[in-house]
């Protein structure tokens, strides 16, 4: 496949980008700074751009079977750059008719499981309180999708580590799965990759957790 990366700087983004060259895939990576990105590869274009201006980012995404992200605030100050700049991405491949569109947005943004554990639940009023900017902000990047014409999903996973690929990760479609507190960057990627054909996933918000 031809794939366009966004957030390809990013933990997730970088594990899309080496997952997808690992496969065999043609990949485009956005990024701001070439100097941060260090991944390589033959069948790999690093596209210089600034994710804020829509008509920039048309020849990265023109001519692509689908179009990732990994864009999103990474602390509480910036919030608000996941809707922003999904908008743009968005406006991009709408312009070119690049339908598929996958990015990472959260867990609390999704529902709670039902039958949820109390101190599942407790953990999750936490964290909603404290990162409440960050999670509107993705909730506002969702609503951009909804109103899209793209074959979007969502993936959301719960808390993020640095372990490696090991695919054992449960998926739930339109919720959460129950319990599901962690998920590696590098299993948030295979997932990713591993929806990009699955019709079940379009225009749907997915949970993913081990």
């Amino acid at each position: 496949m031809r794939l366009t990366v966004f957030g390809a700087t990013g933990g997730i983004g970088q594990e899309i980008v080496r997952q997808s060259l690992a496969a065999g895939h043609q990949v485009t990576a956005v990024v701001r700074d070439p100097a941060r990105f260090t991944v390589t590869g033959a069948n790999l274009d690093v596209f210089r751009a600034d994710v804020r201006d829509p008509e920039a980012l048309r020849p990265a995404v023109a001519g692509r079977d689908a179009t990732l992200s990994g864009l999103g605030a990474r602390r509480r100050a910036d919030a608000g750059i996941a809707a922003e700049l999904t908008r743009s991405v968005l406006r991009a491949v709408e312009a070119e008719g690049v339908r598929r569109l996958l990015v990472v947005s959260a867990a609390p943004v999704g529902p709670e499981p039902e039958n949820s554990p109390l101190l599942d639940r407790a953990l999750l009023g936490v964290i909603n309180s404290l990162l409440k900017p960050v999670y509107d902000d993705l909730r506002a990047m969702e609503r951009e999708l909804a109103g899209s014409a793209t074959d979007w999903t969502s993936v959301r996973p719960p808390k993020l580590t640095d372990k490696p690929v090991t695919g054992t990760y449960r998926t739930v479609v339109g919720g959460n799965p129950r319990s599901g507190r962690s998920i590696s960057r590098a299993d948030v990627a295979h997932a990713m990759l591993a929806m990009i054909d699955d019709p079940a996933t379009v225009k749907q918000g997915v949970g993913v957790a081990y």
